[in-house]
């Protein structure tokens, strides 16, 4: 039953360091993280974990939150890609640009495209074989799990727009408590941090907010799974409701789980019930993958 009430959230952990996989050295066991940079930025990285086994391995794009902004890290997404990989599958948990240092409009967009299609190049390079492409699924959380429906949905992008006419396109994705409509969360009073993102409000950027909203690029062609705490203060649950409601009118498979008791902070906690939901969800796209 996808109802659960947890704790209010903290993460815990200290990420490791990133190894290197030089030429007779074993493969990495799912503890160790391989840190591999995709672009020029400090900020253009992302840590993979790989599972016990000789591959290919299906893939987990983790992209994490935080409001987009630059004192939020990946190191909270760090427990939780090692417990998927763990479970049987790679993880690569992507770093970005973000409000504060680099990023903003169009970078931190740029770089959610930027990182998964690494995985074809320099990923899939420094790990030759143990990747399958052909199953890649994106996860995110908060911002991150707006940066992932975005991911997931950018394919329908006009041509020459950011990560439009993508090689890697994600075969799943499982949002939690995500931003979907950038235009309503600007406006609706439950986030300031999309204002920080586009620079502006809607009527300033519009074009911008367009582009930048997933639920303005459906279908995509893909399941997509939406879990959103009814106890969230932060991003409004109605967000989960009014993409699943649009994907599934546009015809994709879309599933919500509204989750009771849970806050906006409790799916990044490796103890809580609310990332265990996320984390089954996450492996049943992965299982359920025709393309296996």
């Amino acid at each position: 039953m996808l109802v659960c009430m947890v704790a209010t959230a903290c993460s815990r952990g200290v990420s490791p360091d990133g190894g290197q996989l030089t030429s007779g050295q074993a493969t990495p066991r799912s503890e160790d993280s391989i840190q591999i940079a995709y672009g020029t930025s400090p900020d253009n990285f992302g840590r993979l974990h790989l599972p016990d086994g000789p591959g290919p391995h299906p893939v987990v794009v983790m992209v994490h939150g935080g409001g987009w902004l630059q004192d939020h890290d990946l190191t909270y997404f760090e427990p939780l890609a090692r417990s998927l990989s763990d479970a049987g599958v790679a993880v690569w948990n992507i770093e970005y640009r973000r409000v504060g240092g680099t990023g903003g409009w169009p970078t931190t967009l740029a770089d959610a495209n930027d990182a998964t299609e690494s995985l074809a190049t320099v990923v899939q390079q420094r790990v030759p074989g143990l990747l399958d492409l052909n199953r890649v699924h994106i996860a995110g959380h908060s911002a991150g799990g707006h940066l992932a429906a975005w991911v997931a949905g950018r394919h329908a992008l006009s041509s020459g727009a950011p990560g439009a006419e993508p090689h890697i396109r994600p075969r799943s994705a499982t949002i939690m408590a995500g931003v979907f409509d950038l235009s309503l969360a600007a406006t609706d009073g439950h986030d300031g941090f999309v204002r920080q993102l586009l620079d502006g409000l809607p009527q300033d950027h519009p074009d911008r907010y367009q582009m930048a909203s997933p639920v303005n690029h459906l279908p995509l062609g893909l399941p997509v799974t939406a879990l959103h705490g009814n106890a969230d203060q932060t991003v409004d649950p109605a967000q989960s409701r009014i993409y699943t409601d649009a994907a599934k009118g546009a015809g994709d498979s879309a599933t919500l789980h509204m989750l009771d008791g849970v806050g906006h902070g409790d799916f990044g906690n490796i103890d809580s019930a609310a990332w265990e939901v996320a984390k089954q969800t996450i492996l049943a796209h992965v299982a359920n993958d025709s393309s296996q």
